[in-house]
């Protein structure tokens, strides 16, 4: 496939954007192009009045960012040397890693390391590459390549998003779980802070595991010594392994996934003899609100819900999840003790989230003291504000 250059204009607003270092060029911005473009064309965007060229992209017909910027500085070949280079600088980033006894995290986070609409994750010795635009189709053997080069792995598999799966249907190569290199096993196992997991690559959620929660799990095991845990929403266990190795009296893992709550088994079978812990499996909102009618009382409860709010239209909704949430939350915490209350939804700006949290905490009557919030873990860094996501913050309840 021969890939177009094409010289483009665009508006003045979006030209400050440019300037400023944000990745994204929405389709109405775009006010002339030199040639039709398709997926994954170099787009060489030029001053309004300087004819300077001030930034380089990959034009996405099927996307209303219509432009994702690969710099506005440096020039770009898509040569394997340029992968090459802009990949080993990622891979440098997150050299820390490997002394934490960690070798499953994010070694490319999409625009935030430079590649718009791609991410990899490594698994020890195992990569999934996954594609959310097609402008990386035409360039996976240089990614590839890229990757194998600067580190040996057993196998590399292909993720791609719902929209990509439409874009490339019927076509086998390009599949979701397709093969890329090596093989890969159904299940694989890596560490995390020491810790082990099993994850499955191809059927997990995002590329197995929620590699970005690390952080907050590894504070999850400093906090939960002598405590009874719940971990709401556990998938397959990484707070309720981490508690446990932190030396929880108890751990309740709650999912409404049956298969979820059996990996999540196996995830404390891999690092514990005889462990108390119990898996309840139901609809989050409906099993917390029993607990709360039985008086069931933790001493840590661990609320990690997936996103709400996809779609802008699905913010207040996603709102009143998250107040009902905190508010059941709350009734479940006993006296002393602590309660995490996450959020994954980019939507749902960060200072939205915790003030709505705070906010029923206080409505509760209960007294309480704020103890902390994080965002994203090191190897998820963030460089625009659209990218942040993640936020979390703990609560200490009287």
């Amino acid at each position: 496939m021969e890939l177009n250059r094409i010289a483009c204009k665009v508006s003045a607003a979006a030209e400050r954007k440019i300037k400023s270092g944000h990745p994204w060029i929405f389709e109405q911005a775009i006010e002339k192009l030199s040639k039709p473009g398709e997926a994954g064309d170099l787009v060489i965007i030029y001053d309004r009045k300087s004819n300077k060229r001030i930034g380089i992209g990959l034009y996405d017909p099927a996307s209303v960012i219509r432009i994702k910027m690969l710099s506005t500085t440096d020039p770009v070949d898509l040569s394997l040397t340029w992968f090459h280079e802009r990949i080993q600088n990622a891979f440098v980033k997150r050299e820390h890693f490997k002394k934490t006894f960690t070798n499953a995290y994010r070694i490319l986070h999409g625009e935030n390391d430079g590649f718009p609409g791609l991410i990899v994750d490594k698994y020890a010795d195992f990569l999934v590459v996954k594609v959310y635009s097609e402008i990386w189709l035409p360039y996976l053997d240089k990614i590839l390549e890229a990757l194998i080069k600067l580190e040996a792995y057993t196998g590399v598999l292909l993720r791609t998003s719902r929209l990509v799966q439409k874009q490339t249907k019927g076509n086998p190569d390009l599949a979701d779980g397709k093969l890329l290199y090596g093989e890969i096993p159904e299940e694989i196992e890596f560490l995390e802070f020491g810790l082990s997991f099993k994850t499955n690559l191809r059927k997990g959620h995002k590329t197995g595991h929620f590699l970005d929660q690390r952080h907050n799990r590894r504070k999850v095991s400093n906090l939960a010594k002598n405590k009874k845990v719940l971990d709401v929403f556990s998938y397959t266990g990484g707070f309720t392994v981490h508690a446990l190795a932190g030396g929880a009296k108890e751990v309740v893992s709650l999912d409404i996934s049956k298969h979820a709550l059996e990996l999540a088994e196996q995830n404390v079978l891999l690092n514990f003899k005889n462990p108390k812990h119990s898996k309840v499996c139901g609809d989050a909102f409906e099993t917390m609100q029993a607990m709360a009618k039985m008086q069931t009382k933790f001493d840590l409860v661990i609320i990690d819900p997936p996103s709400f709010a996809k779609r802008k239209e699905e913010v207040e909704m996603a709102k009143r999840k998250y107040a009902e949430l905190v508010r059941l939350g709350v009734q479940l915490v006993a006296k002393d003790g602590i309660l995490l209350m996450a959020s994954c939804s980019s939507r749902i700006e960060n200072e939205m989230f915790f003030t709505l949290v705070e906010q029923e905490i206080s409505n509760s009557n209960r007294d309480y003291n704020f103890i902390e919030k994080t965002f994203h873990d090191a190897d998820h860094p963030i460089s625009f504000p659209e990218a942040s996501y993640l936020k979390t913050t703990y609560f200490a309840l009287y």
